[in-house]
C-alpha cells in the first residue's frame, strides 16, 4: 500500500479567501509524480528551488506539473520524477488583486494651535489600496521568511508610520487646522507617495490613499457647528432671537452663558428706551423755551398770574391779548 501511495497525484492549489492576503506558501515540501498546478483569477504560482525563481506562472488554468512545468523551469529541465525522487521545491501563491484597506489614527494627532500649549488632538479616517507590486524583492524581503502575509501584517506596519507623516503633511503650505476636510486630498495624494516610496522596499505598491474625515474634539465641533449656524443667518439681531429661543426651550429660562447673554440683550434694550425718553423731555423743554415760556411746558397750562401769553404754548400762534386761541381754540389765560 505504502508503494502505491507514492503513485497517487497531489494537487498544488490555493483555493481559501486570499482576499486579505498578498501571498501564501504551498503547504509541502516534496512535489509526487503526476502533480497538477491549479492557477486560479487573482493569483500568481511561482516556484522556487534554494531561494531562487525558478519559473512563474501568470495565467490561470490547470497544468500538469511533468510535462507542461518541469520543461519552462530554468534549472530543472532535465529533472526527472521516480518513485523515490520527489521535487523539493516550494510554490509560492501571489495574490495579484489591489486590495481596499480601511485605516484609523491609532492614536490622536496633537496639531500646534493658539492658546493650547499641548496642541489640538485630532484623529483621520480613510481607506488605502495596495498590491504586490514586485515579486523579487517580496520573496527577498518577506517570503523567505514569512509563511504568509496579510494586509493586517502590512496595516499595523502602515498605521506606525502614519501620525508623523499626517503630521508633516498638514503643517505644509499653511493649512487652515479647522478646515482639513478641504484639503484631504492633496495631503492624501502627499502620504501615497511617500507611504509607495517606503513599501516599494518589500515589494509592496500603495496604490491610493484616502482620508474620509478628521475628527475633532467635541469642544471644537460645537464652536464649528455655532459658527456655521451664524454665518448661515447673517442677521446677528435673528441669531440673538434664535439662540434665546432656544435657550428658552431648553431650559425654561435661558440658564447658564446663553441666560446670561439674553439679561443682557434685555438690558440694553431698556437702557436705550430710558436714553430715548430723556432725549425726548429735552427737545420739549427747548421747544418751550422757544416760544418764550422758560416756566412753562407745552401742555397749555396757564402763565404765572394769569397774563396772556404773546403766542399760543399748544400751536405757536400769536395769540393778539386774546384768551383763547384763534387756530386750535386752547384756553390762554
Amino acid at each position: 500500500m505504502g508503494f502505491f501511495s507514492k503513485q497517487f497525484a497531489s494537487v498544488i492549489e490555493w483555493n481559501e479567501n486570499n482576499e486579505g492576503t498578498l501571498f501564501w506558501k504551498f503547504q509541502s515540501d516534496e512535489i509526487k509524480k503526476d502533480s497538477r498546478l491549479i492557477v486560479r483569477p487573482g493569483q500568481d504560482a511561482i516556484f522556487l528551488y534554494n531561494g531562487v525563481v525558478e519559473g512563474v506562472f501568470e495565467k490561470e488554468g490547470n497544468y500538469e506539473v511533468e510535462s507542461e512545468i518541469i520543461p519552462f523551469l530554468t534549472t530543472l529541465k532535465s529533472f526527472k520524477f521516480g518513485f523515490n525522487t520527489p521535487l523539493r521545491a516550494e510554490v509560492l501563491f501571489i495574490n495579484t488583486k489591489e486590495i481596499l484597506v480601511k485605516w484609523g489614527t491609532k492614536n490622536a494627532i496633537n496639531l500646534q494651535a493658539p492658546g493650547l500649549p499641548g496642541g489640538m488632538p485630532i484623529r483621520a479616517f480613510g481607506t488605502f489600496s495596495c498590491k504586490v507590486g514586485d515579486y523579487n524583492v517580496l520573496i527577498d524581503k518577506l517570503a523567505g521568511i514569512k509563511q504568509t502575509y496579510t494586509v493586517e501584517n502590512l496595516k499595523e506596519r502602515i498605521i506606525t508610520d502614519l501620525n508623523p507623516m499626517l503630521m508633516s503633511w498638514i503643517g505644509k503650505e499653511g493649512r487652515d487646522m479647522f478646515n482639513l476636510q478641504m484639503d484631504a486630498g492633496k495631503i492624501g495624494d502627499g502620504i501615497c507617495e511617500e507611504l509607495n516610496r517606503e513599501m516599494s522596499e518589500l515589494g509592496i505598491a500603495i496604490t491610493n490613499f484616502t482620508i474620509e474625515s478628521f475628527s475633532y474634539p467635541e469642544e471644537i465641533k460645537k464652536m464649528q457647528e455655532k459658527a456655521a449656524a451664524q454665518a448661515m443667518i447673517g442677521d446677528v439681531n435673528k441669531y440673538q432671537q434664535i439662540a434665546m429661543a432656544d435657550s428658552f426651550g431648553k431650559g425654561g429660562n435661558g440658564g447658564g452663558m446663553m441666560g446670561d447673554m439674553v439679561g443682557l440683550q434685555m438690558g440694553m434694550a431698556m437702557g436705550q428706551q430710558m436714553v430715548n425718553q430723556m432725549n425726548m423731555n429735552n427737545q420739549m423743554n427747548m421747544g418751550g423755551q422757544m416760544y418764550g415760556q422758560p416756566n412753562m411746558n407745552m401742555g397749555g397750562q396757564q402763565g404765572a398770574g394769569g397774563a396772556v401769553p404773546k403766542f399760543c404754548p399748544n400751536c405757536g400762534t400769536p395769540t393778539n391779548g386774546s384768551r383763547f386761541c384763534g387756530n386750535c381754540g386752547n384756553k390762554l389765560a
